[in-house]
């Protein structure tokens, strides 16, 4: 059992509706599969996922978000949602409508769309840089993982603690230029990596499932992703250090305004997501977390989801059929 405790305040918003939430936008930018619009499916994503939180009733507040407020029309970071401004429960919310929208664009796997809750305050707000990031699932030892230590170094640990050797541990990371000494250093070691094209929320919780093989999450990407993977992670167990990155000095003081002061920092599991927090995620595409939205020859659409709740532990998985009015 979790040693988390249950929030009467997350009680209040069903489980149930955050995959409601989650459906309907990877409905939506479904039905631009393989268009080559990355834009018109992040937007049919967006305003679906919107509609579905304002019926919702809460009194939300996006935390990680699209964007700020003059990049992004909506869900942007600070927008309130829900039915119950001011006088329903205050709930924090991350999100990404569409995580990989390039995915969505070139009809390819894992693009997912995905939502976190928690309490006021229990979200961290990440500013929209990246982040160094390191993650493995549960059933290891605590520390087994350290951004202090080299790829290598990590990879031994993982293998020790697992019982094999560095060879037989399988690395998950981001297709970028940028990773090319990374995946220098684990190629010498004799360790396998997956590359993935984007969606690395897919990635770090593909940790958590033995099916994937993926043993260990590697490499940089987006910080307010960092946080989703988080509460991900929270909720079924592993370990998680993100560290961010800046590019320059515009950056550095984004995370400034957000009341980011120590930009060295190394962040676990509880500085990106603590207390009880519910995550969930809807198939956009197949992909080794969810199958896609599917369109039947009767017209009926299916999802498939995953929600999961920290204090609980709880992990559910749910195909849902989708009828059009008629």
């Amino acid at each position: 059992m979790s040693s988390t405790p249950a929030s009467h305040i997350l009680d209040r918003v069903l489980v149930l509706e955050m995959v409601r939430v989650t459906e309907a936008a990877a409905i939506h930018a479904a039905r631009l599969v393989g268009r080559g619009d990355e834009k018109a499916a992040d937007a049919a994503a967006v305003e679906a996922m919107r509609a579905a939180l304002n019926e919702l009733y809460m009194d939300g507040t996006v935390v990680i978000g699209e964007g700020e407020r003059d990049e992004a029309p909506m869900l942007y970071i600070g927008e309130k949602v829900g039915a119950a401004q001011g006088k329903g429960p205050k709930i924090d919310i991350a999100l990404d409508p569409l995580e990989g929208t390039t995915i969505t664009a070139k009809a390819g796997p894992n693009a997912l769309a995905v939502l976190a809750i928690a309490e006021e305050g229990c979200l961290l707000n990440a500013p929209d840089v990246y982040m160094d990031k390191l993650a493995v699932g549960p059933g290891y030892p605590e520390g087994v993982i350290d951004l202090a230590r080299s790829p290598a170094a990590n990879v031994e640990a993982v293998a020790k603690a697992k019982g094999v050797r560095p060879d037989e541990i399988i690395v998950c990371v981001l297709d970028r230029p940028r990773h090319a000494d990374l995946i220098a250093e684990l190629r010498k070691i004799g360790c396998g990596i997956q590359l993935i094209p984007d969606g690395d929320v897919a990635g770090v919780i593909a940790t958590t499932n033995e099916d994937t093989g993926i043993d260990i999450y590697m490499g940089s990407g987006g910080a307010p992703e960092g946080v989703l993977a988080a509460a991900a992670l929270r909720c079924v167990g592993g370990q998680f250090k993100g560290r961010l990155l800046f590019r320059n000095e515009d950056e550095k003081a984004r995370a400034r305004k957000w009341g980011i002061s120590d930009l060295n920092r190394i962040y676990d599991l509880q500085d990106l997501a603590k207390g009880d927090c519910i995550f969930a995620a809807t198939g956009v595409t197949d992909g080794s977390l969810l199958a896609g939205v599917k369109h039947r020859k009767d017209g009926v659409m299916t999802t498939e989801s995953v929600v999961m709740r920290a204090s609980s532990r709880t992990v559910r998985w749910v195909k849902g059929e989708h009828r059009r009015e008629r």
